[in-house]
């Protein structure tokens, strides 16, 4: 498993103890939704994503190394992943995943396969 898909890219922007709550996130092919809540914890750095109506309310939990830029001006995060990649993603669910390491796991081979 890619390692370094729990942190962020150095050219992404990522300033620590930066608060991301809130923040517009647009996949590679358009908007996706805002972060909910993020995490800079060394070794498990991610951004989980409210995508309001456009997956029916769910959450997603996208790991930091798919984070291309973050723009603090214009509070917006950009990821590296299409709509349909982010879509099709493992459920999340915050009561169970956030400490979990198999869904951590399964994020990997999600988003870590062929990029």
């Amino acid at each position: 498993m890619n390692e370094n898909l729990w942190v962020y890219a150095p050219t992404a922007g990522h300033t620590p103890d930066a608060d991301l709550t809130g923040y517009r996130v647009d996949a590679s092919d358009g908007h996706i939704g805002k972060v909910d809540k993020h995490s800079d914890e060394v070794g498990s750095q991610y951004i989980v994503v409210d995508t309001g109506i456009w997956i029916f309310g769910r959450e997603v939990l996208l790991p930091a190394g798919t984070i291309t830029a973050i723009s603090h001006e214009d509070k917006t995060v950009q990821v590296s992943r299409t709509k349909d990649e982010i879509k099709s993603s493992p459920e999340f669910d915050k009561d169970k995943h956030l400490g979990d390491p198999h869904y951590r796991d399964q994020l990997g081979g999600h988003y870590g396969s062929g990029h």
